[in-house]
């Protein structure tokens, strides 16, 4: 398998996880939506299923095998109400929408224009979801989580600030 190649299929199992992940998260949210919400609950669940399949059949098609759905996940928050359930559909459209952005860099061809399409459906979603929209979606600074579990990654490492924004700290602050 040549770099490339190893560097897609790592891209489109994370992009399975996190489509398992939002699976799982939009069966908590449709056990708290209000009815006003449910059809919209209804359809984001039944497009990250499908989309979700489509990557195990893709995932199979390059001889690997597919990463297994976990039994459970962590949500980012507690999920009580309706308004909780509300914020949590969208922060599951962000994760989605930041994997894709992953599988839009590594991919190519006919993979790419998929992945692109997801990521905007994702971002669609978010943005009905919390009724605002964000200026790059699944490009915004990761807070830290992994997109597909929401966990804190193993290492513990902070991230380096990219160069402009360490020149700007420096100045503001010297």
């Amino acid at each position: 398998m040549s770099e490339e190649t190893g560097a897609e299929l790592t891209a489109l199992q994370a992009a399975l996880a996190a489509e398992h992940a939002a699976v799982y998260g939009y069966g908590v949210v449709g056990g708290r939506i209000g009815e006003a919400r449910r059809a919209d609950a209804r359809a984001g669940y039944d497009t990250h299923r499908a989309r979700r399949d489509a990557l195990v059949r893709e995932v199979r098609a390059l001889g690997a095998e597919p990463v297994a759905a976990s039994a459970g996940y962590a949500l980012p928050f507690p999920v009580p109400d309706s308004a909780a359930a509300v914020r949590l559909a969208a922060e599951l459209e962000d994760r989605v929408a930041g994997v894709y952005s992953d599988l839009v860099r590594a991919a190519g061809d006919a993979r790419r224009r998929e992945a692109a399409a997801a990521l905007r459906e994702a971002a669609v979603r978010a943005v009905r979801w919390r009724g605002s929209s964000v200026a790059f979606p699944g490009l915004a600074e990761r807070d830290g989580t992994d997109p597909a579990t929401g966990s804190a990654p193993a290492t513990t490492a902070a991230p380096a600030a990219p160069p402009a924004a360490a020149s700007a700290s420096a100045a503001a602050t010297g």
